[in-house]
């Protein structure tokens, strides 16, 4: 079977070189056009160092884009980590279409940040879904999924990388055997139970310290790494990566404003919230990430001061 590797980043590649190794007949490779300056993608690397042709279109609503792929005869196209909007006119040329990977239990979480938010409203659970795209935003039929719960320490880092990462090339995998065999399903999505979130970005990712611990703890946790929650401090942005919540028995009887810095240490500060505080261990402000004591010495913080 003739297939195409379209995708980006390490996921892409991680997708390319599984498919290589295992001795699949991959004929090309599409990725995204780097911008200006930026450096080559890997999965554009690995495609180059294994001697297959690669493209970069900016558009894949020209005709002359599909003429190009019409002329691989790709039997399946397997899209790994694709953000550009791909028509059906495109992923209807293979013999047996395309499938697609999303990190979501589709329909639930549709969307570009579909790991971020997941913690961010305390689900317990979460997984990936390996789907047969259409015209729609996460829309088509699915073909198979699998799950994964997330702890009350996950963050985004994590949930990736040590599970939706590796389960994902898993799954790519599977389906491409499946579909090889004939029997690769068409589940159609529940619209009833359809949700979608827009992109998780530094507006949605601002410490309310007046919140209850466990918002804020989900927030911390579901940026992390990307986009980072953050709060500001005497004018400054400064993004927390690592805290440890510290509730409290009896929230009336908090001392101290919310945001204010309760205790200052050698390797945290101390934040109060709205029912509890904070061990804040890990942060970045102008620089790189730091720990949050050695970031506060930097600075000259002192106990006392507040964040806004």
């Amino acid at each position: 079977m003739r297939i195409v590797v379209h995708g980006q980043q390490a996921f892409g590649k991680a997708v390319l070189e599984a498919l290589l190794k295992r001795g699949d007949n991959v004929v090309a490779v599409y990725v995204a056009p780097e911008k200006p300056g930026q450096k080559a993608d890997p999965l554009k690397e690995a495609a180059l160092a294994a001697g297959l042709p690669v493209h970069q279109p900016d558009s894949y609503k020209k005709p002359e884009v599909w003429e190009q792929f019409r002329a691989l005869k790709p039997d399946l196209q397997v899209m790994a980590f694709v953000t550009l909007f791909v028509p059906e006119e495109f992923l209807n040329i293979p013999t047996h279409g395309s499938i697609q990977y999303h990190p979501s239990l589709l329909p639930a979480y549709r969307g570009a940040s579909a790991i971020n938010w997941p913690i961010i409203k305390g689900e317990k659970e979460t997984g990936l879904s390996i789907f047969w795209p259409d015209n729609g935003l996460d829309t088509g039929d699915v073909l198979i999924q699998k799950k994964t719960p997330i702890s009350n320490t996950d963050t985004l880092g994590t949930v990736y990388f040590d599970r939706l990462f590796p389960l994902g090339v898993e799954a790519m995998l599977e389906s491409v055997d499946l579909v090889k065999a004939g029997k690769a399903p068409r589940i159609k999505q529940d619209e009833s139970k359809a949700t979608y979130e827009g992109r998780c970005g530094p507006d949605n990712a601002h410490i309310d310290w007046g919140k209850p611990w466990e918002q804020i703890d989900r927030l911390i946790r579901g940026c992390n790494p990307a986009p980072g929650a953050w709060a500001t401090l005497n004018g400054a942005k400064v993004k927390i990566f690592d805290a440890t919540p510290l509730p409290a028995k009896d929230p009336k009887g908090i001392a101290g404003k919310t945001g204010e810095i309760a205790a200052v240490d050698a390797d945290s500060i101390t934040v109060v919230c709205a029912d509890g505080r904070f061990k804040v261990t890990r942060v970045q402000a102008d620089g790189p990430k730091v720990g949050a004591g050695e970031w506060a010495a930097a600075t000259k913080i002192e106990k006392g001061a507040r964040f806004s």
